[in-house]
């Protein structure tokens, strides 16, 4: 099987984890390194309501998603192209929120 390389002009990343796990550090680093190369962006950090909800539950999932790229970017997006978690719970809580793999075959 050959592999094929595809360029993008733009792609949403979530990255997910419990409270504490350093969503919120990853996707501002990973904003800056994109603002650093030139890419228009917008994000959105994912807070949970809850102060210190169990580990491992849906209700203290933490998220940072960021839509960036060479064409004028005007919102973070509803749905990502790359999905990132650190368990389970990050897993499930956003699932629903990845793109389905129409090119995959």
């Amino acid at each position: 099987m050959e592999r094929q390389n595809e360029v993008l002009d733009n792609v949403i990343i979530k990255f997910a984890g419990d409270s504490g796990d350093g969503m919120q550090l990853t996707g501002t680093q990973f904003t800056n390194t994109a603002a650093l190369f030139g890419n228009d962006l917008s994000t959105f950090p994912d807070f949970p309501a809850e102060i210190r909800a169990p580990q491992g539950t849906l209700a203290g999932v933490s998220g940072y998603q960021l839509h960036f790229g060479s064409v004028e970017i005007f919102t973070p997006g509803d749905f990502c192209d790359v999905l990132v978690v650190m368990n389970a719970a990050a897993l499930k809580a956003n699932i629903n929120f990845l793109k389905k793999a129409e090119r995959l075959s």
